[in-house]
């Protein structure tokens, strides 16, 4: 078998971008997606987020797709979130996705980016986030 190693910027929001994230489930939440993705055999190297939505930094082995990584993590991650009751209302995820390959000489600059959400979205939402993405990597007629 040949070497693959692919570097996704992967972020999905909550269903209507409901802020229920908030930073006192966090980090269970994203210690839970940490574990699954280990379990599943995804190699995940980052994940953090804020209120409304996450960001993981992956790294695609030879049989994996992100379509496929993306839907074993948010799914299972809704499943757990609903079983345990960690948020009031019912969980989801919005179905949309943005993902994006990482040049090996940026994947710290991702790292760096991933770890420091809170303080970013002090700054700048989501929305705005979410549109800056998207013209900086030439998606055109997406909606988040």
């Amino acid at each position: 078998m040949g070497y693959v190693k692919i570097c996704v910027h992967l972020v999905w929001s909550t269903y209507k971008r409901q802020p229920l994230l908030t930073s006192d489930i966090r980090k269970e939440v994203f210690t839970h997606i940490r574990n699954n993705a280990f379990n599943k055999g995804i190699l995940l190297d980052h994940v953090g987020g804020y209120t409304d939505h996450i960001h993981c930094l992956i790294f695609l082995k030879g049989d994996q797709s992100i379509s496929k990584i993306c839907q074993l993590l948010k799914g299972e991650s809704t499943y757990w979130i609903n079983k345990m009751k960690i948020t009031k209302v019912k969980f989801r995820w919005q179905k949309e996705y943005y993902a994006v390959s990482v040049g090996e000489s940026q994947k710290n600059i991702v790292r760096n980016y991933i770890r420091n959400q809170e303080a970013h979205h002090q700054k700048v939402n989501y929305e705005e986030e979410y549109k800056q993405f998207l013209k900086l990597n030439g998606f055109t007629g997406f909606r988040g």
